[in-house]
Parts: C-alpha cells; sequence; structure tokens
C-alpha cells in the first residue's frame, strides 16, 4: 500500500513520516484549508443557511502538494488533531480533493492518536476509522453562528459607535463578564469591621488567637464595626484572665488534582509561570508536536485540547512504578486513581494533558527545551505525577481559651504526612491567608493562657477582583461558554481589539470595550446573555453527540437574533447627555465615542455639527490650546489638537475651516533635491517618530531619505550625499542620493580615534 497521510502541521509531519517508513508520505495541511469568503453572503440564511467554501489562498499550495501525492497513492489518511476543528479539517480536505477527483477508486481513512509516540502512531495506522460527520457538522454549525453574529453585528457597531470595532458570539460575553466585574467595583460600598487579634503563650511557646465570642455570644463579622468598641475590646481581653477550656483535634486526608485539561492548564500557567492562556497553547503544541530526544523524534506531551480526564492504564502503570522507585511505596496509594470527566461531551477516548513518558523528567530535558518549554512541561510533568501520588494527611487543632466573660479561639494545622504536596500543590486565585498551616504549641484543657497583647485591627470589605487570564477562563468554563480550545485566541481579541487592558494581570475595560458593551447588553441582552450563550454550546455538544441537527438550531437562533438587529439599525447613536448646551444651538451635548476617545457633540447632529474634545475626566469640556500660529487659509487662529499620531495643529474655525498642519515645522536642511531640482530636503519625522528627509516639492515629488543627507556634491552626477552612520572603527560612509549612481565613499576615523 502507497499511502499519503495529511496532518495539521508540519513538525509533526517530519515526526510522523520517520515513524511510518516506506510507503507513506506525510504532508501537513498547515490548518484549515478551506474557510468563509470574507465578504456577505458565505452564511445564507434566506436559502436555508447554505454555505459557501473557498480554499484560503495561502493554503493553495498545500491542497495542489496533497493533489499531487495523491496520484502516486491508493490511499488518503487524514490524520488532522483529535478535536472537532481537527474533524472539520479532515472533513474539509477530503471534500476539495474529493472535487478535484483525486480520490476516485481510492480508500479514506481517518485515524486519531493522542500523542506524537512510534507506538500511538502505529497502533492508529493499523485501526483506521471514518470521518465522524456528527463533530463536522457541529463545528459547521458554530462556524456559521459566529460568521452570522459578527457578519451581522461588526457593520452595526460601525455605524453606531465607531468604525473597526468587531462582535463575537463568545467574544462579546466575555467582554460583558469584564464591564460587570469593573461595575461591581466601581458601585462597591466598602463595609468596616474589626478583629481582636491576641498574642498568647503557653508554657512559654507563644502562638495567636482570635476574640471568639463575648458574654456567651458569638462574633460575627459586623459585630464590632468602630474603632472605639473595638479598642475597649483589645483592653479587655489584655486585663483578662484565661484557660484552655476545649481542644479538638482532626486529621484530614487532602487529595491530590486531577492531571491537567485545557482549561485548568491555562489557569495554572497564568498563575504560577505568568503566562497568556495564547501563549500556554503554543508553547504546549510545541512540546506535543515533538522534538529530536537522543536521535530520535518524540512528542512530550498528549494532546492539549482536551476536556477529558481519563489518563491510560499504561500511563498509570508507569507512573506508580516511578512512584516508588523514586518517593518510596509510602508515597502510592494502594489503587491507581481514575477522576470522572465532568463535561458531558468529553470524548473518553482522549486523554488528560500528560508526559507521553513520566521516565523523561524535568532535569533530563533541560539540555533539549528551551525555558518557557522547560517551564511548562516541568508543570505538566509534575501535576500528572502528582495525581497518582498517596493523599497529604494534616493534623488540625482548635482550641477555645476562656476567660469567663471572653473566649479566644486559636487554631493551627500541620502538614503530618505531605504525599502528593511532595511534588505539586494547584495555584489559587485566593490570597493565601498566613494561619493556614500555623503550629499550635501542645494544649490540654486546664492549661493556663498568659495574654502578651491585644490588638485592635482594622478590615474593610473588598469588591470581588477584576478578572485575570485564569479566574476568566474558569469563569467562562463554570458557565458553559465557549470551549477550552478556543478560549486563548477570545482573550487575545480582546486585547487586540483594545476592548481591554491588562493593568496588574487583571483585564481592565476601555472606554471602548465598556461602550460596545453597553450597545450590546441594550440591544441584544438575550445574545450576549451568558445563560443563552451557553445553552448554545449545549445544542452544539447535542449536535456532536448525533442527537441534534444543526440546520434547527441556525433557524431558531437566526429569527429573534434578525428581528434585534433590524430594531436596533433603528435606534440612535449610543451616547451619555450631559448638562452642558450646545453654544451654537442650544440644545444639550453628549458624549460620544469616536475614532479617538470620548468627546461632547452636539444632539442636535446632523442639522448641528458642533463638536468639542474632552479632558481627562468625563463630560468636562477640554478649553482648545491656543497656538501661536495663525490659518493661512482663513486667518482665525490655529489650536494644538490630539490625533491617532500625536498632536498636531488645527484651525478653530473647524468644521467651517479644515485647516491642519504639523505641530512642528519640519526644519530645512537647504540642501537641493537631486530627482526634482526644484525643493528642498527638509527634516521630519514618521508616525513612529523617525527620522527622515524628504523633499520640500511634496507631493509633487515624492523623494525620501532615511538617512541624512550632507551639503556636497557627488562628483559623478553632482547631486548631494547621504550620510550614513557605522562603526567607529569604520568610519562614516557618504552615498550619493540619485538612485542608479552608486558612487559612495567612506570617511576612515583617524588611528587616535
Amino acid at each position: 500500500m502507497s499511502a499519503v497521510v495529511v496532518v495539521e502541521s508540519p513538525a509533526k509531519a517530519k515526526t510522523i513520516e520517520k515513524y511510518l517508513g516506506k510507503g507513506y508520505k506525510v504532508l501537513a495541511s498547515y490548518g484549515h484549508v478551506r474557510a468563509f469568503p470574507k465578504k456577505d453572503g458565505s452564511v445564507d440564511p434566506d436559502n436555508d443557511f447554505a454555505i459557501k467554501y473557498q480554499i484560503i489562498e495561502d493554503k493553495k499550495k498545500r491542497i495542489d502538494a496533497i493533489d499531487k501525492a495523491m496520484k502516486r497513492a491508493d490511499t488518503l489518511i487524514l490524520a488532522s488533531d483529535l478535536d472537532r476543528e481537527g474533524e472539520a479539517i479532515a472533513w474539509h480536505v477530503a471534500e476539495v480533493l474529493r472535487d478535484r477527483g483525486s480520490l476516485d477508486g481510492k480508500q479514506i481513512q481517518r485515524i486519531t492518536f493522542n500523542e506524537i509516540t512510534k507506538k500511538a502512531i502505529t497502533q492508529a495506522v493499523e485501526s483506521p476509522g471514518e470521518v465522524d460527520l456528527q463533530l463536522v457538522d457541529a463545528q459547521q454549525a458554530r462556524s456559521a453562528l459566529d460568521y452570522l453574529v459578527g457578519f451581522t453585528l461588526s457593520p452595526l457597531l460601525w455605524r453606531k459607535i465607531r468604525s473597526g470595532l468587531s462582535a463575537g458570539r463568545v467574544q462579546s460575553v466575555a467582554l460583558r463578564l469584564i464591564c460587570e466585574r469593573e461595575q461591581h467595583i466601581r458601585d462597591f460600598d466598602p463595609k468596616e469591621f474589626w478583629t481582636i487579634d491576641a498574642a498568647c503563650e503557653a508554657d512559654k511557646v507563644g502562638f495567636q488567637a482570635q476574640l471568639h465570642a463575648v458574654d456567651g455570644k458569638t462574633l460575627t463579622k459586623f459585630s464590632i464595626t468602630d474603632g472605639v468598641n473595638a479598642k475597649v475590646m483589645a483592653r479587655r481581653v489584655e486585663k483578662g484572665t484565661f484557660s484552655v477550656v476545649d481542644v479538638k483535634k482532626k486529621q484530614s486526608r487532602q487529595q491530590p488534582s486531577p492531571p491537567f485539561i485545557t482549561t485548568t492548564l491555562q489557569m495554572d500557567a497564568s498563575r504560577k509561570l505568568g503566562f497568556t492562556a495564547r501563549k500556554t497553547m503554543q508553547v504546549a503544541q510545541k512540546l506535543y508536536e515533538g522534538i529530536e530526544v537522543d536521535g530520535e523524534p518524540v512528542g512530550l506531551i498528549t494532546y492539549m485540547r482536551t476536556d477529558s480526564l481519563n489518563v491510560s492504564e499504561d500511563a498509570i502503570d508507569e507512573m506508580r512504578v516511578h512512584i516508588i522507585s523514586s518517593y518510596g511505596s509510602q508515597y502510592l496509594p494502594e489503587k491507581p486513581r481514575h477522576f470522572k470527566t465532568r463535561s458531558k461531551n468529553a470524548q473518553e477516548a482522549h486523554e488528560a494533558i500528560r508526559p507521553t513518558s513520566i521516565s523523561r523528567t524535568p532535569e533530563s530535558m533541560k539540555s533539549v527545551l528551551d525555558v518557557d518549554g522547560l517551564k511548562l512541561y516541568t508543570l505538566i510533568w509534575k501535576r500528572a505525577l502528582a495525581s497518582q501520588m498517596a493523599a497529604a494527611v494534616l493534623d488540625q487543632v482548635r482550641a477555645d481559651i476562656d476567660s469567663g466573660e471572653l473566649m479566644l479561639r486559636a487554631t493551627g494545622s500541620t502538614l503530618a504526612f505531605a504525599g502528593f504536596r511532595k511534588l505539586y500543590i494547584e495555584g489559587t486565585d485566593e490570597p493565601v491567608k498566613d494561619d493556614k498551616e500555623r503550629l499550635l504549641p501542645p494544649l490540654a484543657v486546664g492549661d493556663a493562657i498568659m495574654i502578651d497583647q491585644a490588638t485592635a485591627k482594622q478590615h474593610f470589605t473588598e469588591p470581588k477582583p477584576r478578572f485575570s487570564e485564569a479566574t476568566l477562563v474558569k469563569e467562562l468554563e463554570a458557565d458553559g461558554i465557549g470551549r477550552p480550545s478556543t478560549y486563548a485566541s477570545i482573550l487575545n481579541v480582546l486585547r487586540v481589539r483594545q476592548y481591554v487592558e491588562m493593568e496588574r494581570k487583571r483585564f481592565v475595560p476601555t472606554d471602548t470595550g465598556e461602550w460596545v458593551n453597553k450597545f450590546l447588553v441594550s440591544s441584544f441582552n438575550d445574545i450576549v446573555n451568558p445563560k443563552f450563550t451557553a445553552s448554545v454550546e449545549d445544542k452544539l455538544d447535542a449536535v456532536a453527540r448525533g442527537e441534534r441537527g444543526w440546520k434547527p438550531i441556525l433557524r431558531d437562533f437566526w429569527g429573534p437574533f434578525k428581528a434585534a438587529v433590524d430594531f436596533a439599525a433603528t435606534a440612535p447613536r449610543p451616547s451619555e447627555e450631559t448638562e452642558e448646551v450646545c453654544p451654537e444651538c442650544g440644545k444639550p451635548m453628549a458624549i460620544k465615542l469616536g475614532r479617538y476617545g470620548k468627546f461632547l457633540a452636539c444632539t442636535g447632529y446632523p442639522e448641528c455639527k458642533v463638536a468639542k474634545p474632552l479632558n481627562g475626566k468625563e463630560g468636562e469640556q477640554a478649553e482648545p490650546e491656543l497656538s501661536d500660529q495663525k490659518c493661512d487659509k482663513c486667518g482665525e487662529p490655529m489650536v494644538i489638537k490630539a490625533g491617532r499620531y500625536g498632536k498636531f495643529l488645527g484651525c478653530s474655525a473647524y468644521p467651517k475651516c479644515k485647516n491642519i498642519q504639523p505641530l512642528e515645522k519640519p526644519k530645512d536642511t537647504g540642501i537641493a533635491c537631486p530627482q526634482c531640482g526644484k525643493g528642498t530636503f527638509l527634516e521630519k519625522k514618521s508616525r513612529r517618530g523617525k527620522v527622515f528627509y524628504s523633499c520640500s516639492a511634496y507631493p509633487k515629488c515624492k523623494n525620501a531619505l532615511w538617512n541624512e543627507p550632507i551639503d556636497r556634491a557627488c562628483p559623478e552626477c553632482n547631486a548631494p550625499f547621504v550620510t550614513v552612520k557605522v562603526t567607529k572603527r569604520r568610519g562614516t560612509e557618504h552615498v550619493c542620493a540619485t538612485e542608479g549612481c552608486g558612487w559612495k565613499e567612506t570617511i576612515e576615523v583617524p588611528e587616535t580615534a
């Protein structure tokens, strides 16, 4: 048999071809080969949601290469990734080749593998299957929904807010969560409360306790709400005579976390390594595709887009052997652990993210992995191995210390047996409490307790913190919004569109993000509602399981959505009215969002076009900064304005006069332009701040130089020179500025330099 094997990435292709040997040609599709054309009508609701696909421009040569190879083969083996996207890629490749007639009389096989090892690849080739059309339908439905939302809402945002904006079915829900959290923080009213902490001593050993009850009544969080009462209570504690009245001890067992799935990997890599979700997936992709180890290609981890907690029995057996040999039998549980997958649509044939061989320790990978690769591999390796280690054992103690009127409570815990914690502890998004593992001295009922000092501590309630990447991914997953494989790209789009900024690794919505969210929530509340989006995901999962057809989902969605779009199109442009009135027509001025941020505009638009900039404070008019120059077109003063590329001069009579000029006049070098012979070179700055030299006769003459011209003539063509700065050792080079002349000279640096 001769076969063409199609995978997604070229790195994977090289590895798999080495494993399969002769008779197999492995080629990469480089991801999707077909997509919707980037124009309206690719999904046609009026024609029962007929879909048009076209080959992606830069993938034509990939398809041509596969097509050419199939002429000499009798079997096409589709080996794209084992998720929904991978199934769709396999289907698209087959459909394109079928349309070309390349598959006539030839076999088509679909294989999947969870790891790129020789054993896994060989087993997959020996037991091929078929393309799962249910998964393909689910992916088509998802793509169609995303297309309909994006291509319908984005133009509406351009008209109602400003150009260049976009909306997405899941992206907009994520933005809503971020904006709602920001509003929660703004609206939060902090409440004051106090605690009384006591520095205690028993048999010359110090420990901490906290006031727990007064006169037999247990204190709640807000029992003490002012400093006066708190200090009075602290003095009472210091004067009291205390003894231990109750000691309770118990032992608890802490079980390890399961091995990583996509979302938990993104969360922990964010917490522990500071990786973005996008970076995590990029690094994990490289680990999955493999590297050279001892001269052999090998994938280091299993497939990283998964929501299954399943782990193969072979892998578990290898981990258990490693635990005994490296840590001892006390660290090995009696039975292997099997974790239950929460996702009802998880494919149990898939596995959690784990090393392909636990024997490849992070230490042994130091010489073959880069810094980021080693960090992520170490995290995956430790989490996977720890999941099969013994539980940790903690001794917990609670002591009640009474004076008759007041009761203190001291708590502490100690790690009796480390178990899996010897290797790995899951990260957390909550602040770590310093008393979580505090050691208490041996205490018994009747022991006298000395109070060295009692301190009244002031506290305030705090709002929920802004989302980090880890907590936002956790929230999206908990609400059933999107899928693990999409989170990295969703969060990246929010940043690229400048809907959010990162402040201390937390999402902060920008003005643009908040205005887009306000418009979408007011006009499309159902569409950007987390529960609605989650219900759509459930329906797509039902398609993947073969329980529903995909066209009915599109029909159910499109009707109400199109009605909302039509209604929103007639609504006025979003704005925030202010108390200021228009100086021209007397109508209220409103805050609107433009290309360069917020501005004040007359509500009488388009009849009245008065608009003014805003200062940093919302709703506060910015006084124009007058320059010392007059407009050369109408004679009115020029004012300093801020635009996309910095400050510039604009006529104060705008919009009657639209004259603009650069803030700084270009410096004239006085050197004649050799191209037109009329202008001289002016020193200017590009939009990025780089100095360049252009002819003063622009736009009639477009001659421009990056290097500085000097006031000397070329002996060949009599044109000016250009200075090229080089190292001190070599000197300075003068080059003729006339195109095609080519004459140059080098001014050597003196020996003493």
